[in-house]
């Protein structure tokens, strides 16, 4: 099975087990080129806080929290935002798999200049190296902290739950909230699987029994009775 799959399928993913960098550890640095250019470190930021989200032009959830996630940068204050671009969740006919870091690099420039992301946009290396050291999701998402240590993360962003974990976490407080797994209006799931292309639907279809047992039902129930954080958010790793 190769990283970047021409055809989605659940099997790609370990839906029982994530593996991203726990509360507490440290977040790992790389250097990482830009869609709008140039190159810089994935935590070089200047505020207490870093919001980083994985997406990519064919994940519906990504496109789907955008907005949210988008009023979330606009209203937040003393923390920086970033959008790590990883391979394409749902590859079709129209934007398939990536080939070449090139073809990478234009599909972020397409979330930026097309889409309109206003998020700085890193550029993952072609075999997925640093999403797959974040836990290889297409949507996960982290709160780093001045120091580089994770704070707050969740294996599926839920836009409500990353903004109450960034309020408390700017009160100084752990980021003691639960992101419930909720799945986007069907809507816009068909909307970005049919920008994907031929393919895209068909194979989401054919993996959406499998995504809803794991993501809504199994996470759900275990993030129920799941404990909760006493990580300081000024935590030195």
């Amino acid at each position: 099975m190769t990283y970047n799959y021409d055809s989605f399928d659940a099997k790609h993913y370990d839906l029982a087990t994530f593996t991203g960098p726990a509360l507490g550890s440290k977040a790992p640095d790389f250097s990482l080129s830009l869609a709008d250019g140039g190159t810089a470190r994935l935590l070089d930021f200047d505020t207490p806080f870093l919001v980083l989200e994985m997406g990519s032009l064919t994940c519906p959830l990504f496109q789907g929290r955008r907005p949210a996630m988008t009023a979330l940068n606009a209203g937040a204050q003393d923390a920086s935002f970033a959008v790590l671009y990883v391979r394409e969740a749902h590859p079709g006919a129209t934007i398939g798999a990536h080939n070449s870091q090139d073809d990478k690099q234009s599909c972020a420039r397409n979330l930026m200049e097309s889409d309109g992301e206003q998020r700085r946009i890193f550029v993952d290396d072609l075999g997925g190296q640093v999403h797959e050291a974040y836990g290889g999701f297409p949507n996960s998402v982290y709160i780093i902290n001045r120091h580089g240590c994770v704070v707050y993360f969740s294996d599926w962003n839920n836009p409500t739950a990353t903004a109450t974990a960034l309020t408390q976490l700017q009160a100084g407080k752990p980021a003691n909230v639960r992101a419930f797994f909720k799945p986007v209006p069907p809507s816009v799931s068909l909307r970005v699987l049919g920008n994907g292309g031929r393919g895209a639907k068909m194979d989401f279809l054919r993996s959406f029994p499998n995504l809803i047992w794991h993501n809504l039902i199994l996470r759900n129930i275990r993030l129920l009775f799941g404990g909760k954080s006493d990580i300081d958010p000024d935590m030195h790793c």
